[in-house]
């Protein structure tokens, strides 16, 4: 599910043009505009990356009740119209990435999982560890030859709120926000603070070292373990709004804990407490 520069290097110089991956560049981070999302892209990017916003490809607009999340599933059309643009085809495998941490690189590679789409890989580090290691990049916008990819949904198991209590129940639940919003404090996100109860605090981007590459599988192993996970149950991930959590589900699988396919709540705690009748509490 990971790929380091070297390697994708390799695959991008292959003679078959169909063993050449395509390259989606899903430069967003939290707070940023996609202006600048898309400025920051054209700054410099890996030779021949599409650029993928957030929306509407990747995610819908939120609804006025709250109802789905801040980052809702996208529309099937809007998903197939957005990869099919980006160069996504039934038969060339993709290579997705972002600035560094693969926060939103990991969206687009669970969402083309979810979609059918079997072969993708995430750039370990990012484009700060495609430019560390001293690879070739480009500037403004290239040519991007339209994709014919048909996206099938439930590759991968996706919950609602019913889902998540369902998991409560019967198996176990990650909350992979940062621990200070696990436990209610400083919440300058969502309208309401807390966690839903039951569920186990294990930051996403404690996955990740300072330069953003994914900490080592058995690290990685220890760590989730550590936390309380149990290595034979099903396991359920949400987060603010689904995004830290495919970034959770892909670190799980990295690690191999857990029984495999971890199901991701993309409506997450922002479509829960759109609801005031589902129970919320705070601290450890």
């Amino acid at each position: 599910m990971l790929i380091d520069p070297a390697e994708l290097a390799e695959l991008l110089a292959a003679e078959d043009p169909e063993e050449r991956p395509v390259l989606l560049d899903i430069r967003w981070s939290l707070g940023t505009s996609p202006e600048d999302n898309l400025a920051e892209y054209l700054a410099g990017h890996l030779p021949g990356a599409a650029f993928m916003a957030m929306k509407p490809g990747l995610a819908s607009s939120p609804s006025e009740d709250g109802r789905g999340g801040r980052h809702p599933m996208p529309k099937l059309a809007d998903a197939q119209e957005a990869f099919r643009a980006a160069g996504v085809t039934d038969i060339r495998p993709v290579v997705v990435y972002d600035g560094a941490t693969s926060l939103g690189a990991a969206r687009a590679w669970w969402l083309l999982n979810f979609f059918g789409k079997d072969e993708v890989r995430v750039l370990d580090g990012g484009y700060a560890a495609w430019l560390a290691a001293g690879l070739p990049t480009e500037t403004g916008e290239p040519e991007i030859e339209r994709g014919d990819i048909v996206l099938t949904p439930g590759g991968r198991r996706l919950l609602d709120a019913d889902g998540i209590e369902h998991y409560l129940d019967r198996h176990q639940v990650v909350d992979s926000r940062p621990a200070d919003r696990f436990r209610g404090e400083n919440e300058t996100i969502d309208p309401v603070a807390g966690h839903i109860p039951g569920a186990i605090s294990i930051p996403a981007l404690k996955n990740v070292d300072e330069a953003g590459r994914f900490l080592p599988a058995d690290d990685l192993e220890m760590r989730f373990t550590a936390r309380g996970i149990q290595p034979d149950k099903r396991t359920a991930i949400y987060c603010g709004s689904g995004i830290q959590a495919c970034h959770m589900a892909l670190a799980m699988e990295v690690a191999e804990v857990g029984v495999y396919d971890p199901a991701v709540y993309i409506g997450s705690w922002s479509d829960w407490i759109s609801d005031p009748e589902r129970p919320i509490t705070t601290g450890p």
